[in-house]
This record gives structure tokens, sequence and C-alpha cells, in this order.
């Protein structure tokens, strides 16, 4: 499996809880469609990064989508090579997604990697990071350009562990976050490393006793759990094995608080704005909490 798959199965399972809620976010992301293809983001214009989310939101649920509408607005970006790593990775999905083809040249990814083998999101920057890597792995995945044999992506993401288990973002960063632990353990699991048990452990104790997770220790009093953290963390922690049993209930109710009758779910408690990025995220943790079965 790949990540793409394995997080498009996460959302499939979403459709059991969700239950006669289902077409009502099959309702806001359609509303979300540009009539020219692509997903709208924040805005009325079609958002590449956005279209990501839409697209496998729909298609997860079962939703017809107009495959050829979007294929045009993805053509628009030729072979990507003029994108940065985010909206490259955008492109690769979204194209793998509708089509189950990966139409990209190779080439624009391998001039994005960074001299220690990893990737970053930001172009100038010398050394890799968990998302860059976490974003470059899926790529390969679709491009069928990489095997477990070539882990040059290693080195990169093992530098980025912090004495407490936890995973930075960058090296500029001197401690861990919840997003780019999830994205760090996700890379070794796929790359078929032993994943840390320091690591694991410091993932699942940002789960809080009211539901959701932090995105860093010491966030409680300042933020609060957010969908972000909470989705990817339950993605990579179930990807380690981890049962999330005990961690269902209390999930589901936080959950609970930032679903909008709408169809779609916020990304925090302090932001009232919904999208399809939030959406999807609050459809994986769904999905992550639901049995396989």
């Amino acid at each position: 499996m790949t990540l793409r798959r394995d997080m498009m199965a996460c959302l499939r399972r979403a459709r059991e809880p969700l239950g006669g809620s289902l077409e009502r976010v099959v309702e806001f992301l359609r509303l979300r469609e540009h009539q020219a293809g692509g997903f709208q983001g924040r805005s009325e214009t079609p958002d590449l990064y956005y279209t990501v989310f839409g697209l496998e939101g729909l298609m997860a649920l079962d939703a017809d989508v107009d495959g050829e509408r979007h294929r045009a607005y993805l053509d628009s970006f030729g072979d990507g090579r003029t994108l940065d790593l985010v909206h490259l990775a955008s492109l690769m999905r979204c194209r793998a997604t509708v089509s189950q083809e990966a139409h990209l040249n190779a080439k624009a990814l391998s001039v994005l990697q960074c001299g220690d083998g990893g990737f970053h999101t930001v172009s100038a920057a010398e050394t890799g990071s968990a998302y860059g890597c976490f974003l470059a792995l899926g790529m390969r995945q679709d491009l069928e350009a990489f095997s477990p044999s070539q882990q040059d992506l290693l080195p990169c993401v093992r530098a980025l562990r912090r004495p407490d288990g936890g995973f930075a973002n960058d090296s500029s960063t001197p401690t861990g976050s919840t997003p780019a632990t999830a994205a760090a353990l996700c890379v070794l699991h796929y790359l078929r490393q032993p994943l840390p048990e320091d690591s694991v452990a410091w993932l699942l104790a940002q789960a809080q006793d009211q539901g959701g997770f932090l995105a860093a220790p010491g966030m409680a009093m300042v933020a609060g759990p957010d969908l972000l953290s909470t989705a990817t963390a339950l993605f990579a922690l179930s990807r380690a094995g981890v049962d999330l049993t005990t961690l269902r209930e209390r999930t589901l109710d936080y959950l609970d608080t930032l679903w909008d009758p709408q169809g779609a779910f916020q990304g925090n408690n302090l932001d009232p704005t919904l999208d399809c990025e939030y959406t999807y995220y609050g459809l994986l943790a769904l999905g992550c909490l639901t049995d396989e079965s």
C-alpha cells in the first residue's frame, strides 16, 4: 500500500460513522467545486492545494466526480516543473486520484531535493523537513519511482528526532510537533523502518483527556487541540499498530465540537471558517477511529 491509498481507505471508513450526515458532506464539497475545474480554497478561485482534499473527499464518499473537468484543470499545470513542493505534490496526487496514472516528469521532483537527501517546502532550504519528506515519499510512491532500498530520505528524517522522542519539522526547530512527528513516523513506516517506541509514546502523550491532540507539548492552555494534529496523529498511530480504542469516545466527542451542520469540520474551536482541507481531516480522523471490518 501507499500513503495515498491508505489515507483513502481511512476516508472511506468515515462513511459509517457519518450515517445520515454523509450527504451533507458531499453537498458541502460539491459547492466547493469550481466550474472551470479544481476546488475552491478559502476564496472563490480554484486552488490546486485544496483540490486534493475536495477530490479525495468526494471519491471516498462514493460521490460522482467530473473527471474530465478536473483533468483539464490539472493539465493547465503541465509537468509541474514551475511549482513548489507543496503544489507539485498536490498536482501529482490529484492526477493519481483522478486517472490512476502518474503523469509527471520525475525530474520536477528531483530538482527540489536538498543536500541531505530530504525535501523541504521552502525551495532555498539546504536541509529537508519532515513534511517535505512526507510529500516527496507520497509522490515517489505514486510515480512508482521509489523502492525500500532507496532510502535517501532517512538521514534527514532521523536527524529531526529530538531527545524527548518528538520530531521537529526542520533543523532550525529545537522541539518536536505533532504534525512533524506524525509525518516522520509515516515516512519510517512506509520505508519499513522500526518506529522508535519513545516517539510513538511522545505522540500518544499529546492526546488530551477531553479529546483531540495538541500541536505540541504545552499548547493546552494556549490553543488547545486542533483537527490537523488530531487527524495526522491518529493516522500515524494507526500505521504504528497502536490500538486506538481508549482514544475513540473522547476523540469522537472532540470531533463533534468541530462539526458544522453545513456538512464540514472546523480546524479548531477558534476558527469557524469551513473548507475542503479540514473537512478532509475530519473524515480522516473518523476513519481512523472506525474498525476496518
